[in-house]
């Protein structure tokens, strides 16, 4: 099924009593998780997320978040995975934007807006905004949270900006972000959440 093809193999041994399907297909979550050394596939949400607005960045990440693992949680129903597994199975998803001179920017749709993102970053500072929610397929209990980072950057000359866009996928550029900066707080939200969906 396409489902199943969609669904990545294991990644790291590490034994538990509960399964974790990762929401995302966003390399830097997925290696955050390996480093962890859990075991985890991988399932992705077949959303708008340009149709979810909300007035605060927090609101939007939680809200988009949210989204995403409602989509997936009908997805498995449908497919007849979610109950086809005694253990519980935590299904974690996730959402991350840039806050800069008071604009929302998500993933840019291209290299030279991208290159723009940069630009305007150049010797001032953005917010970034990250989120992460929890939900137990079990016991349909469900907990999130989100983190904010404030990043301040130095001048940066064109070439480097060049060899960002050309070296980091313009559609990753947020993956690039959001690994350098909440690989920590993201890796303690996602340990939190689990001990509480899974209590």
């Amino acid at each position: 099924m396409e489902l199943e093809k969609e669904i990545e193999g294991k990644m790291t041994t590490c034994n538990s009593s509960f399964k974790i399907i990762l929401g995302s297909s966003s390399l830097a979550r997925r290696q955050i998780l390996n480093e962890m050394g859990y075991e985890f596939t991988v399932v992705t949400a077949d959303i708008d997320e340009k149709s979810i607005r909300r007035d605060k960045p927090e609101e939007l990440v939680m809200a988009l978040a949210e989204a995403k693992a409602n989509a997936i949680i009908e997805r498995l129903r449908i497919e007849g995975h979610v109950e086809e597994d005694a253990r519980a199975t935590l299904l974690i998803t996730a959402d991350t934007v840039v806050v800069s001179h008071g604009m929302v920017r998500e993933k840019p749709n291209n290299k030279e807006e991208a290159r723009e993102f940069i630009k305007g970053y150049s010797g001032g500072h953005a917010a970034v905004i990250g989120s992460v929610v929890v939900s137990n397929l079990t016991t349909g209990i469900r907990k999130g949270a989100w983190e904010k980072a404030e990043v301040y950057f130095h001048e940066i000359p064109d070439e480097i900006i060049d060899s960002v866009v050309n070296f980091v996928n313009a559609f990753s550029l947020l993956d690039f972000v959001s690994k350098a900066i909440f690989s920590a707080s993201l890796l303690l939200i996602s340990l939190l959440m689990m001990r509480r969906v899974l209590d």
